[in-house]
């Protein structure tokens, strides 16, 4: 089962200051425990939403719009691309995650659309 990890955005990730070292150091060790149990196959971050843009769709209307984007909490900082066996391994695994921000966050798991599946 293919899932998409998704790190939310706080209004620290979206500051755009630079990751705490540790943080960054336990991320790394995490990353890497993932690594050797064969379940990661994909792991970034992202810039602020400052730096993107959002295509709107209307029809045959297409309007760029430009960010920062609001609603903070709907944006993601980063994320992991997975195969895991079922979303119990997925949150198991997330549950060992170091905290990625500095405060609260939060970590959304999304499985994959699986086009051979029935469901």
């Amino acid at each position: 089962m293919r899932v998409l990890v998704l790190v939310k955005a706080t209004q620290d990730s979206e500051a755009g200051g630079p990751p705490d070292p540790q943080m960054m150091a336990a991320m790394g060790r995490f990353n890497d425990e993932l690594d050797a149990a064969g379940i990661l196959r994909m792991a970034d971050g992202l810039r602020p939403s400052s730096y993107g843009k959002r295509i709107a769709f209307d029809g045959t209307a297409r309007r760029v719009i430009d960010g920062p984007f609001p609603q903070v909490g709907e944006l993601v900082a980063g994320f992991w691309l997975w195969e895991v066996a079922d979303m119990d391994e997925a949150v198991t695994w997330v549950k060992r995650c170091p905290n990625p921000m500095p405060g609260p966050s939060e970590i959304e798991i999304r499985p994959f659309h699986e086009w051979r599946d029935d469901s």
